[in-house]
């Protein structure tokens, strides 16, 4: 399961109306790829199709779909969103991660 915070709601449901989406249709796709400086790297994109093998989670009114290899990494993960003076962006709170860089855009196990 993936958790969406609060204000990383509100922050999806204005980007997708931005970009043409419907939040209430589409959905929020969440992955990891190789990379970063910590060994994989989060992705984070919108898409209205779903494959066979995607793994589909809805958490505060946010329909959020993982491929399976991805989710393996990212089980139990919240979505946040942060816009303090430190920096502006979403953020995964990932309890699997051993070790996250200091952009916070990568991790390993």
């Amino acid at each position: 399961m993936i958790k969406v915070s609060e204000t990383a709601k509100q922050k999806v449901v204005a980007l997708m109306t931005d970009e043409g989406f419907d939040a209430s249709k589409d959905y929020v796709r969440v992955g990891v790829k190789s990379g970063g400086c910590s060994g994989l790297s989060y992705e984070l994109r919108f898409d209205n199709k779903m494959d066979e093998t995607d793994k589909v989670f809805e958490d505060n009114s946010v329909r959020i779909i993982v491929d399976k290899k991805s989710f393996l990494y990212l089980a139990g993960t919240v979505l946040e969103y942060s816009g303090g003076l430190n920096g502006k962006g979403f953020v995964f709170n990932n309890p699997n991660a051993q070790r996250t860089c200091g952009c916070g855009e990568s991790f390993s196990l």
